[in-house]
């Protein structure tokens, strides 16, 4: 097995863009790999492209009638149908939005293909991510769900246990919603509180169902959650699972919305704790993942500037075995071309100059903290569904 990760980039995923005034904006993908490069991360990983999701891999996870609808709103975005999803102030109808949902589909497929067939442990596509949307709709910004895909594509080639862990602030309902009555997914999502963000999805209470039951697992964090209660929350529910679960694969979801400067939430999560569970992932792929065999997929992420490329640029050093030093001083160069693209002063290190620390939760907890009290409703629901003490 090859020692080097693969990134899987292509410029033309900068055309999933749903308009100058929607949040999602692409510059987050070309500025996350100008500081990939301004690192010289791009000599530590092999870079390759991937061809696009065709239609017969499209329907591993989403319906005929789905695909055919976003092709035509594709050609013809004033005509999109909106039962859909598509052609809603969420999801824009855009032209070539087909082409360019596909090929990050594509991406997170191959990413997944190179890991089972060993020509890589880790291969990272920080443009997928796209975990919201559903087999029959566009949701949260979401046209195609690539995490999803890649699961089933990997399901296709035989693995029997993978699992997905999801820390985007937002639930990773699209992912769930596919596996939720399949036994060989482990689905685990830590997000904001369904109470005050979308989707309104992402109860402990929700575990799967039938053949799946005990597949879910959801922890729903109080808004105002910080660094020690997010890596707390993390590290008591994710490495308990992964150790029983022993995936043979294990893919990551890293939405960069959980920061403090994100627009569009409520969490308070620094840059240093991403990047903190960002390590505690690749060491649990090690630790638990058949040959280390890691799939990191990006998310959302609204701070395009400030966070998102700063955020991922980590998840690709760490990858690759060659993670960047918080304390580094951003290039210049790359510093410029934030400011040509953009007209905005870029960030000046890799750090927000936090050192997270959390209290274990082997240490005990205490039953009248909001934090606690989320870790433990997720625990008693899901947990003795799967055999584990609660």
């Amino acid at each position: 097995m090859s020692g080097r990760a693969q990134l899987m980039w292509d410029e033309a995923v900068t055309g999933y863009d749903f308009g100058s005034s929607h949040p999602m904006d692409p510059v987050r993908l070309a500025l996350t790999m100008g500081l990939v490069r301004a690192f010289g991360l791009d000599g530590s990983v092999d870079v390759r492209s991937a061809k696009s999701a065709g239609d017969s891999t499209l329907r591993l996870v989403h319906r005929e009638d789905y695909v055919a609808a976003v092709r035509a709103a594709s050609v013809d975005p004033g005509a999109a149908d909106q039962a859909y999803g598509i052609g809603t102030v969420d999801d824009p109808a855009f032209a070539g939005m087909h082409e360019a949902s596909a090929l990050i589909a594509g991406l997170s497929v191959g990413a997944a293909e190179a890991v089972w067939r060993g020509e890589s442990r880790h291969a990272v596509n920080f443009t997928g991510g796209l975990h919201h949307a559903m087999p029959g709709a566009a949701s949260g910004f979401c046209v195609y769900n690539d995490p999803a895909l890649a699961i089933a594509r990997l399901l296709e080639l035989g693995a029997e246990r993978v699992a997905y862990v999801d820390v985007d602030v937002h639930h990773g309902d699209g992912v769930q919603a596919a596996f939720w009555e399949d036994p060989r997914v482990l689905t685990v999502s830590l997000h904001e509180h369904p109470r005050t963000l979308f989707p309104q999805t992402g109860w402990p209470e929700e575990t799967g169902a039938g053949a799946g039951e005990g597949g879910a697992v959801n922890v729903a964090l109080p808004a105002g959650t910080g660094d020690a209660g997010w890596l707390r929350a993390f590290h008591a529910v994710v490495p308990e699972l992964l150790e029983d679960f022993r995936p043979q694969v294990l893919v990551t979801q890293h939405g960069a919305d959980t920061h403090f400067e994100d627009p569009l939430a409520h969490l308070a999560v620094s840059l240093d704790a991403q990047r903190a569970v960002m390590t505690a992932c690749h060491d649990l792929a090690h630790a638990y993942a058949e040959d280390g065999r890691w799939v990191a997929l990006g998310g959302g992420g609204y701070a395009v500037v400030d966070v998102v490329p700063r955020s991922w640029t980590h998840l690709v050093g760490i990858a690759a075995h060659a993670p960047v030093d918080p304390e580094s001083v951003i290039p210049a160069s790359w510093r410029d071309e934030v400011y040509a693209r953009t007209r905005q002063l870029g960030p000046a290190r890799m750090t927000d100059g936090r050192t997270p620390s959390w209290k274990p939760w082997e240490d005990g907890y205490d039953p009248a903290d909001r934090l606690d009290q989320a870790v433990l409703a997720t625990r008693r629901s899901a947990f003795p569904l799967r055999g584990l003490l609660a």
